[in-house]
C-alpha cells in the first residue's frame, strides 16, 4: 500500500488482508488538517499494490471563485481534487460519470494527466478533447 498526498507520514505500509482506506490513513499517521476527506472513500478496501492519494483542500479566493449564479467553473476543475459536484458541472459529465471518474481516481490513484479519463467507461476521444479546455490534473 502506498499513502501519499495529505498524511502526516506518506510512504509504503504493509497492511493485513481485509484492510480499508481508513486502516492505511492510520499507518500513515493521520490526515493533515489540509486534507480533504470527503474525496476519500475511507471505507473502501484495499488491494496489495493499490495507492491511496489524500487530496489537500483547496482555498477558495474571492478572486478565483465563480460568480454567485455562474455556472462556469472559474478556472480548470482538478481532476485529483475536485468533489462530485465540480466534476458533475463538467461538459457532457452526469453525475453517473463524475462517479465514475472518482471510483477511477480511487483505485488508480491520481490522474497525471487528462488523458488519462479515456481509461474511464463512457469517455471517449470527442468528450476527452472537450474536458482539456476545462480540466487539469
Amino acid at each position: 500500500m502506498h499513502v501519499v498526498g495529505a498524511v502526516r507520514r506518506p510512504g509504503l505500509y504493509r497492511l493485513r488482508e481485509g484492510a480499508r482506506v481508513a486502516d492505511a490513513l492510520r499507518r500513515a499517521g493521520g490526515p493533515t488538517r489540509r486534507a480533504e476527506l470527503t474525496l476519500v472513500n475511507l471505507a473502501a478496501p484495499i488491494a496489495d499494490g493499490t495507492q491511496v492519494v489524500v487530496p489537500e483542500r483547496v482555498p477558495i479566493s474571492e478572486h478565483g471563485a465563480a460568480a454567485a449564479g455562474s455556472s462556469a467553473p472559474a478556472g480548470p476543475v482538478h481532476l485529483n481534487q475536485a468533489s462530485f459536484e465540480q466534476l458533475d458541472s463538467l461538459p457532457g459529465i452526469g453525475p453517473v460519470t463524475a462517479q465514475k471518474i472518482l471510483d477511477y481516481r480511487q483505485k488508480h490513484g491520481a490522474f497525471s494527466s487528462v488523458d488519462d479519463l479515456d481509461g474511464i467507461p463512457g469517455i471517449g476521444p470527442a468528450r476527452l478533447e472537450q474536458l482539456r479546455e476545462v480540466a487539469a490534473p
